[in-house]
């Protein structure tokens, strides 16, 4: 049986990782297995920015993939970004076997508010279905509520649901990887082929 894998990096929020692999499953109608933890890539640290560039953490996921696995997603407590974005709450790579969540800018207490893990916790689900609906081919979607919407800010990932509209749904369902079927060769991380 194919599954999702769920890889923690560095130390993330073991609840939020617990809720992730609870989650999740709902959203993509396969088990959810964590794998083995990975270090950071420590050169993805950009000091001048105090952030992490998220493409390292993509190209260190790759190397996790195990066979059946058909994604697999990472989980980490740094700030990433990509060098045209001032952040990303995360990244996947387009119909790829990848993506990356950070749940450094999901946390309350990032915004100069009291913490609060039962909405770090919705916020990290939703950015994972986002992210991990990259991986199966979706695209940004119009419909706000849809968790495949883009969110530039915290206020448009709150006022997403981790539930894909109509529309996705079916979109989901009919990919490649949904149907057993050889998917298209995956975008390259960082522009490279």
């Amino acid at each position: 049986m194919s599954v999702l894998g769920l890889v923690p990096i560095g130390f993330p929020d073991e609840e939020v990782t617990v809720a992730l692999e609870r989650g999740l499953p709902e959203a993509f109608g396969l088990p959810v297995v964590r794998l083995a933890s990975l270090p950071e890539p420590v050169k993805a640290l950009d000091t001048a920015r105090g952030q992490w560039a998220s493409t390292e953490f993509l190209r260190l996921l790759l190397g996790s993939v195990p066979p059946g696995a058909k994604r697999v997603l990472g989980l980490t407590e740094r700030d990433l970004f990509v060098p045209v974005l001032s952040f990303v709450f995360g990244q996947a790579q387009l119909n790829g076997p990848v993506a990356v969540v950070s749940l450094a800018r999901l946390d309350q207490g990032f915004h100069g508010l009291p913490s609060d893990r039962g909405v770090t916790t919705l916020r990290a689900l939703k950015e994972a279905v986002h992210e991990l609906g990259h991986t199966f081919g979706l695209v940004h979607c119009t419909d706000r509520s849809c968790p495949m919407s883009l969110s530039i800010d915290i206020r448009q990932l709150d006022a997403k649901t981790a539930s894909f509209c109509p529309s996705c749904a079916i979109l989901l369902k009919e990919s490649p990887d949904m149907r057993n079927e050889p998917r298209p060769p995956a975008a390259s991380v960082g522009g490279r082929p």
